[in-house]
């Protein structure tokens, strides 16, 4: 029997294939584990079998040691090199034998650069072949698959193809060779670590460490406003002085001392104008993990998984799209239809259905796949699953719906011939707020009717004293955007490399603080190799990269482009490696201790209280010690970070403990009211208290820990009764 063979990314995108083309039931069947299906369409009998992502790897060569520059590198088994790809053997193994019988091959990977990448890689090394024909589809719906069979191209995407190979070695030439010459340079310092950097990590890291560097920087300059406060109709309404900031308090003052005191102000001017505001337009993914965080805080990274989820399980299409478009070949009927079986959704879609659908589509386009829509399909959700599909559906629906009108209403008030002003503005016609709520966040300041010349009464008129603010740190929505408006990294990398700043200890915190080991990294590279954080380099090549996915340009010539770039650099970096070596150890060791700082010491109050390693765990000490020998338990499990809070009850300094995604703040001190409700002389009577097992009858001994004290059975471990004080 021979047969088509169907490559899939997943298991689960080889399932809804597998089930979107039988003309009857799929026959499942498995090698070691791995699940493949037998199916028949039409006249032809066609075995459908999975990858799980990425099969193979970048690897070097010929490998001479810890050296750099390398640039000899191969594609390899991704389990050969790195073990937690293990599991990914078996899908090979499966793969190779459902190649042998196979007469033709299609690949039916996700459309993107990574999916060719995967669908290439099992076609050249597991089944040894040239070429495959190619399945384009964005969702995973039967009728797409279908048709997406039907019309599959005869050969793969070779633009997609060469681009995805470029950049797996682009990025592989960075990593390997930053983060070596990095490592090599601490070693140099006389201190062992290993470093990471990357093509994209760098200019991110720097973006972030800049805007570090502005708020460090920043001097507030005082100003001052004046505010009155005017009412008609019992609503009162805020009017600010038409200069609005005064850099001169003096002038300030002036103009106070002319209105103190004045009860009444005639309406000097009523402008009021409509304005159409349209509906937004239709989800890419960036804007999809943007409007997520604003909604729910779900993190840019988290809600590309969820967003995955959804597209695995048929509900949306492909996520990973720089689209911002909607081309009529979606079927808006039909999926407004299939969406109108939604109790939460069906009075939108009757609405719709009513009237010529066209969506207000955005400017941004992708060459692979259209905005993310929902399919109209629905299965069993909960969560944030729950959350994302319904801002999605939302979304969708908005975008056809009417413009909302609202309505801006300018009101001048002459108080003793200083002009105030009064600003507001109200909605109308709601049209597609109504669509997207409760995710529509707008202002609506409504002001009381007024006529012009008409005197009203100043109930209070303040001078405000205020300063210039510095910039706003980035949030892990902001530095996404930032990326994407720069060019630095794809739709599909930029949150991960966000992740990666944030495991290697650059950046922490939500808005992002950039920590002192990124700032003094950055310096570091600055003074001495500034190409390694380079911006437009980095977007060089990314501008590369998409020529040669347009067939534009060969993937040879960017690749020999990127190691005489990488040379130079390298060169540089070596003649420097000592001093880079010297400052970044500075940096971790800087970083270390503050990372490792708990706070004053209360009993000395000379030293500081640091997080010690020793032979039993983890414990908190302090650093004046033999003199002064104050110590405290720390919990064997669990990540513990420093606070900058002090316990209102003993004033000792307080610790975070992360079990997990739970995050709980503590004091210290185990003998705290916070932990036990009771004072230091209760606790001393407890522990001569003569207290019994209530199940064994042995003693009750007073035990401590970090989260507080309890009484624990002298028995332990045969009983392990514990009472809570």
């Amino acid at each position: 029997m021979t047969y088509e063979l169907i490559i899939c990314e997943k298991p689960n995108a080889a399932n809804k294939i597998a089930f979107a083309l039988a003309d009857g039931k799929p026959i499942k069947e498995n090698i070691a584990g791995v699940p493949f299906y037998k199916v028949t369409h039409g006249s032809k009998d066609i075995v459908v079998g999975c990858a799980v992502g990425h099969l193979y790897t970048l690897a070097e060569k010929n490998k001479k040691g810890w050296t750099y520059p390398i640039f000899d590198v191969e594609w390899v088994q991704s389990s050969a090199v790195n073990k937690e790809a293990s599991y990914s053997s078996k899908y090979v193994t499966a793969l190779k034998k459902l190649a042998k019988d196979a007469s033709s091959l299609c690949v039916a990977t996700d459309y993107d650069i990574e999916g060719e990448v995967i669908g290439f890689n099992v076609v050249k090394h597991i089944c040894k072949k040239p070429d495959a024909k190619r399945m384009k589809f964005s969702t995973l719906t039967t009728d797409e698959l279908r048709e997406s069979y039907e019309h599959a191209s005869p050969t793969l995407n070779w633009g997609q193809v060469n681009a995805g190979l470029t950049r797996h070695e682009l990025d592989w030439y960075y990593g390997i060779n930053l983060s070596r010459a990095l490592s090599l340079s601490i070693k140099k310092a006389g201190s062992f670590k290993i470093l990471s950097s990357g093509r994209v990590q760098g200019p991110a890291l720097k973006i972030i460490v800049d805007r570090e560097k502005e708020i460090l920087a920043f001097k507030p300059e005082p100003f001052w406003q004046i505010m009155g406060i005017w009412s008609k109709n019992k609503a009162n309404v805020e009017a600010w002085h038409k200069e609005d900031k005064f850099w001169e308090k003096e002038k300030a003052e002036k103009i106070m001392q002319n209105i103190k005191g004045e009860k009444k102000a005639k309406i000097e001017s009523i402008e009021k104008a409509e304005f159409n505001q349209m509906p937004p337009v239709p989800f890419d993914l960036t804007t999809l993990q943007i409007e997520s965080y604003r909604c729910f805080k779900i993190q840019p990274s988290e809600t590309l998984n969820i967003a995955q989820e959804l597209y695995l399980a048929g509900v949306i299409s492909y996520p990973r799209t720089s689209s911002q478009q909607l081309p009529p070949e979606i079927g808006y009927k039909k999926i407004l239809n299939k969406l109108s079986g939604n109790s939460n959704y069906k009075k939108f879609t009757d609405q719709l259905l009513s009237k010529l659908l066209k969506p207000y589509n955005g400017k941004k386009t992708d060459p692979a796949h259209p905005a993310i829509f929902p399919t109209g399909n629905f299965v069993e959700l909960d969560g944030r699953q729950l959350k994302v599909f319904d801002l999605i559906v939302k979304r969708f629906l908005a975008t056809f719906a009417e413009p909302a009108v609202r309505e801006s209403v300018t009101i001048k008030l002459d108080i003793k011939a200083e002009i105030f002003i009064s600003k507001g503005v109200r909605t109308i016609k709601k049209g597609w707020h109504d669509f997207y709520a409760p995710y529509v966040t707008l202002e609506e300041q409504e002001l009381p009717h007024v006529e012009q010349k008409e005197i009203v009464d100043v109930k209070n008129i303040d001078m405000m004293e205020k300063e210039t603010q510095p910039p706003k740190r980035y949030t892990a929505a902001s530095i996404i955007k930032d990326l994407e408006k720069r060019n630095l990294g794809t739709k599909s990398t930029r949150a991960a490399v966000v992740d990666t700043l944030f495991h290697r200890g650059y950046i922490t915190g939500q808005p992002m603080e950039a920590t002192k080991l990124g700032i003094h990294t950055i310096e570091t590279l600055e003074k001495y190799c500034e190409s390694i954080i380079d911006e437009q380099l980095t977007k060089h090549f990314e501008d590369e990269m998409e020529l040669i996915r347009e067939n534009k340009k060969k993937n040879t010539d960017v690749l020999e482009e990127a190691k005489h770039v990488l040379t130079k650099i390298l060169d540089k970096f070596k003649k420097n490696e000592k001093e880079i070596g010297q400052g970044l150890f500075g940096a971790f060791k800087d970083a270390e201790e503050a990372e490792n700082t708990v706070g004053e010491c209360p009993i000395c109050h000379a030293g500081k209280l640091m997080i010690k390693r020793g032979r039993y765990g983890r414990f908190i000490a302090c650093d004046k010690y033999p003199e002064c020998k104050t110590t405290f338990n720390l919990p064997s499990t669990g990540k513990v970070k420093t606070s900058e809070k002090i316990c209102e009850l003993c004033n000792h300094p307080m610790i975070k403990i992360i079990q997990g995604r739970k995050a709980q703040e503590v004091c210290i001190n185990l003998n705290c009211k916070s932990k036990t409700g009771k004072t230091e002389t209760e606790l001393k009577q407890l522990e001569k208290a003569d207290k019994k097992c209530p199940k064994c009858g042995k003693a009750m001994i007073l035990r401590k820990s970090v989260y507080g004290q309890f009484y624990g059975c002298s028995g332990y471990p045969n009983c392990k009764t514990i009472e809570k004080i």
